[in-house]
């Protein structure tokens, strides 16, 4: 290391003024390592409030294309769809309905259009559990009554007549149609299990629940509002989504048994 000495200065002199600026230095030396250690404890109190308000990844469950609509699958495993609205019976027909389907009704003005998929092949004990259905979808729920219950098949249902096509939601039926008398007013919600841990809610009618063998929580006509019925069939389900039940529940109020 080389040492610069002033002449002009006596030893004593020199030697001042070098422990001078290694004082200086070692002022320098602290601040510096101050100031590391400040930066260092803000960054990492970024790091953590960057952690705390990072956005947290809600999982979601998976969506199947009949779920925009009613939908049950029955005890053999056959899909029923059904509208939601007057708007959504005229999709459900004009777009789902083929051929070898089934259309019900309930026999009351005010009611879900439901179409069980390659109903012409069921047989009678599937078709009650669809008319079963249809019949929960309809005013009759409010009206705490049984309902009768129709179908007909993809040929007795049109949407025009010789006077031209009818309202959003209405269609024109011609020919035999197949009768299920007194239809139940009962339904059934469970959940199942997907991918992830996560649940998909089901509500079908009480007769399938039976012939499967499914507990979960019976819902009839009753004196318990919509709201109230949700926390209660989401306490039991353990299924958080208040919304999507009572999406999926009748207008009108309720009798819950778990």
């Amino acid at each position: 290391m080389d040492i610069d000495i002033d002449i002009m200065k006596s030893a004593q002199e020199n030697a001042n003024d070098y422990f001078s600026m290694s004082k200086k230095a070692k002022r320098k030396k602290e601040g510096a390592i101050e100031a590391l250690k400040d930066l260092e404890k803000r960054l990492a109190e970024h790091e953590k409030a960057g952690k705390e308000n990072a956005p947290v990844l809600k999982k979601v469950e998976k969506q199947e294309w009949y779920e925009k609509f009613r939908w049950f699958f029955a005890s053999d495993g056959s899909l029923a769809i059904g509208g939601r609205d007057a708007r959504q019976n005229e999709i459900i027909v004009g777009r789902y309905f083929e051929d070898k389907d089934l259309f019900f009704h309930a026999d009351i003005f005010g009611a879900s259009v439901v179409i069980l998929k390659d109903g012409t092949y069921k047989n009678r004990g599937i078709k009650e559990e669809v008319a079963q259905f249809a019949a929960c979808y309809s005013r009759a729920w409010e009206q705490s009554a049984t309902v009768n219950v129709y179908s007909l098949p993809r040929s007795g249902v049109s949407k025009s007549t010789q006077k031209g096509s009818i309202g959003t939601g209405s269609f024109l039926l011609s020919g035999e149609r197949e009768w299920f008398k007194d239809a139940k007013l009962e339904l059934c919600a469970y959940v199942t299990e997907q991918e992830e841990g996560m649940k998909k809610l089901n509500i079908a009618p009480g007769e399938t629940c039976r012939k499967l063998g499914i507990r979960g929580v019976l819902i009839t006509p009753g004196n318990v509002k919509k709201s109230d019925a949700a926390k209660f069939i989401s306490k039991v389900l353990d299924y958080n989504d208040l919304d999507k039940i009572m999406q999926a529940l009748p207008a009108g109020m309720f009798s819950l048994v778990s």
